[in-house]
């Protein structure tokens, strides 16, 4: 039996969190973490205990592109909190490309007829729904 991976779409303030199921077909809409403000090893320590919850075999992070697929500033940020994720847990982290997801997410929800404040509160952990959902599908 195959363990889950964990979907992550990283941001500044909140990190929205799916994760698989055991078959590795289907991603669930987990939580929306709220970032520790300047302290990046908390929220490192938290994934990485959340992984161990979980029993997941790996990281399945958001990577912001450019339109033009290119990496800007958004990127390096992304790469390396993912980096020292993968370097403290030990698991790899596997980078998706995420470009138009948090429109996706948004078209979702309001196709869901989801009020705005609402959809302010779980976007995220729909957009890492997206993320790992595109990852798990390129794999079958």
């Amino acid at each position: 039996m195959q363990k889950r991976k964990i979907g992550l779409d990283v941001g500044d303030v909140r990190i929205g969190v799916a994760v698989s199921d055991l078959m590795g077909l289907c991603a669930n809409p987990r939580e929306t973490y709220v970032r520790k403000k300047d302290d990046t090893e908390a929220d490192i320590a938290y994934f990485v205990e959340y992984a161990k919850r979980e029993d997941a075999d790996a990281f399945v992070v958001g990577l912001p592109r450019n339109m033009d697929g290119s990496e800007g500033p958004r990127a390096e940020i992304t790469r390396a909190f993912g980096d020292a994720l993968a370097e403290r847990s030990g698991l790899p982290v596997i980078y998706a490309d995420e470009r138009l997801t948090t429109v996706s997410a948004e078209r979702l929800l309001i196709g869901a007829d989801v009020r705005r404040d609402k959809r302010k509160k779980v976007i995220d952990k729909v957009a890492a729904t997206i993320i790992l959902q595109s990852y798990l599908d390129g794999r079958h």
